[in-house]
């Protein structure tokens, strides 16, 4: 189908009227729709909370741990009797 012929099949489709749709499909969208944005919303909420807890554990680990500091040498023995 060439560029032609489809564009003229969009324009047919466009310039019929739009089928009817059912007057209780209006509030059941609405009734679903709602409950997905409440949904998406509880998720949203809790991911940040699962980061801010992970963040939270994290730091007070780094605190007591000190990943940062070279942990002593256990090669050299202790110099005792000089």
């Amino acid at each position: 189908m060439n560029l032609p012929l489809r564009e003229a099949a969009v324009r047919r489709l466009l310039e019929r009227t739009p089928p009817q749709v059912p007057p209780e499909l209006y509030t059941e969208a609405v009734r679903r729709g709602g409950r997905m944005l409440r949904r998406r919303a509880l998720a949203r909420r809790l991911l940040w909370l699962a980061l801010l807890a992970a963040a939270l554990a994290f730091a007070i680990w780094a605190s007591s741990a000190h990943p940062w500091a070279e942990p002593p040498s256990t090669t050299t023995p202790p110099v005792s009797d000089w």
